[in-house]
């Protein structure tokens, strides 16, 4: 290029606005300081830069040559690396000399810049070449350079991510801690209301007689201040606090009450203490009960199941009658699914094979005190709620466990059930278990007098005539093995009784009288002395000599 050329492109940059050159920058590449050459930054350069002068010997012809560089700038031909001059002739150019700015700049490994071209960054990028070494072994291979790619782009720092995670951190958190706060300030609430912090804790009302009728539901286990807000919720009592301060501390049982709303405290402890008389929905059914009810020698009616069930739900509200009927009750164990009834798998093949006949759920539904029956339920939700409920009692007793005979859960119920009502010790029940046993493994008939009076229309202790002859599913004069369905509520001691009957080999046995005496033998002839004993306590007539 020429010396002409050289004045014209610094001829170019000189006639750029000064307001985009860098003058501290171009100062410090171009002007000396204290009338001295600026060579100071040209020295480093030029040693790191020309290994042959500190090694001339040996690096001389090593660094000399033509060298054709492809990234030149646009309209300049191939660049060449004429024989460089001693350090001190470098050190003797200046910047401004159009000479020295004819001359190529040494070149290194990496980015070489041009310090005019630094001071004014549009007119040039900087430039990239191979490394020193590689330049030089091109050189004598006679091949052009390879030329370094551009140095990557170092990634940007993944501070945006970070930071985007660090929010929803901290939403996350947030969400949480709001959620915790809201539901402390709602225990909180709760408690300050049950104890009349957000009302007149002392407002009672005065009219003992009340204004309407309303049934009011108390769970299991509530404490005093439950009973007082569910009560003031229904407007039967004017606060909680009056009706926690007129209960005194006194003990009161869940369950479903019919009480009047708008009525003194007072007035209200006293209708849900009373025993029995403004409860709704409670029943107790004792051990070996069956679902129909049943009439005695005596002439007293036991009342069944379904009798209690009607009792129990059945209120009139507000001048509206409401509860179910024994007839609606046994409609439903009569029609409904076993599904819609609760009834549990291993009871369901002789459920569905009794279709139509009510008793199919005799012996479902466990002894015991039930608090809450729900008196606006059906009839069908009611036996669902309790047989489904009894199921889990039976197992909890050890029904699906492990037995002490080859029966199936519903067998093993079933002869507890006869069990139950053969006699009246529970002391004996193993004993009588093991009769059973027995005889179903000699296949003898069982003969027992509870299963004649199942269906008998009047119940007496010494079986005979039409109920002795009755040719039903039940009656084991009549039919081998035992009864279809168990035959009356089960208890827990009379199952657990028949999951471990005890041992002997005992085929009979009779209770001799009134206070429940019962005798066993292992023969016909034994078993003759036992019955005349009962016959002489009066206890039996039929078959007495």
């Amino acid at each position: 290029m020429s010396d002409d050329r050289h004045r014209a492109r610094r001829h170019d940059i000189a006639d750029q606005p000064t307001e985009q050159l860098d003058l501290d920058r171009l100062r410090y590449f171009t002007q000396p300081a204290d009338g001295k050459p600026s060579t100071r930054h040209r020295r480093r350069r030029a040693a790191f830069e020309n290994p042959a002068e500190n090694h001339p010997a040996e690096n001389a012809t090593e660094i000399t040559g033509s060298v054709p560089v492809s990234s030149a700038a646009p309209g300049r031909g191939p660049q060449t690396l004429p024989d460089e001059p001693a350090a001190t002739e470098l050190d003797d150019l200046g910047w401004e000399d159009p000479a020295a700015i004819g001359q190529e700049l040494p070149l290194t490994s990496g980015e070489y810049r041009d310090p005019l071209r630094s001071a004014v960054p549009h007119r040039a990028r900087p430039q990239t070449v191979a490394s020193a070494e590689a330049a030089t072994t091109s050189v004598l291979a006679d091949e052009p350079p390879a030329v370094s790619p551009r140095p990557p782009q170092p990634r940007k720092p993944a501070r945006r991510r970070s930071a985007r995670v660090r929010r929803r951190r901290r939403v996350a958190l947030a969400v949480v801690l709001t959620s915790m706060l809201v539901l402390v300030l709602g225990v909180v609430y709760v408690g300050l209301r049950a104890f009349g912090v957000f009302g007149p804790s002392d407002k009672d009302y005065s009219n003992a007689s009340g204004t309407a009728d309303v049934i009011v539901d108390i769970p299991a286990n509530s404490t005093l201040s439950d009973f007082g807000v569910i009560l003031h919720d229904a407007d039967v009592v004017g606060s909680v606090g009056a009706f926690v301060s007129a209960a005194d501390g006194q003990t009161m049982s869940g369950g479903f009450y019919k009480l009047r709303t708008q009525i003194p405290a007072a007035t209200a402890v006293e209708m849900m203490t009373d025993g029995t008389a403004h409860r709704v929905g409670r029943m107790v059914v004792p051990e070996g009960l069956q679902l129909d009810n049943k009439t005695g020698i005596d002439g007293k009616i036991t009342p069944g199941i379904f009798q209690m069930i009607s009792d129990a739900t059945s209120v009139t509200v507000n001048g509206e009658q409401i509860g179910v009927s024994i007839t609606q009750l046994e409609q439903a164990a009569a029609d409904d699914t076993p599904e819609q009834l609760g009834v549990p798998q291993w009871a369901r093949p002789t459920v569905e094979k009794l279709t139509g006949d009510h008793r199919r759920i005799e012996g479902l539904i466990a002894p015991g005190t039930w608090e809450t029956i729900d008196p606006h339920h059906s009839a069908t939700q009611i036996l669902h709620d309790l047989v489904q409920a009894s199921a889990l009692r039976f197992e909890q007793w050890g029904l699906l466990g492990e037995s002490g005979s080859s029966l199936t859960p519903y067998e093993t119920l079933v002869a507890a059930s006869v069990v139950e009502r053969e006699v009246a010790s529970p002391e004996d029940y193993a004993k009588v278990a093991r009769v059973i046993l027995n005889r179903l493994e000699k296949g003898q008939r069982l003969e027992m007098d509870s299963t004649a009076n199942y269906t008998a229309r009047v119940t007496n202790i010494d079986v005979h005539g039409e109920a002795y002859r009755a040719d039903t599913a039940w009656n084991t004069y009549r039919v081998e093995g035992l009864p279809i369905t168990p035959i009356g509520a089960v208890g827990q001691s009379a199952l657990e009784a028949t999951l471990h009957p005890a041992d002997g080999r005992w085929l009979y046995f009779v209770t001799i009288d009134r206070e429940g005496t019962t005798l066993f033998a292992d023969t016909f002839e034994e078993h003759k002395k036992n019955r005349e004993k009962a016959c002489e306590s009066g206890l039996l007539t039929t078959g007495c000599s």
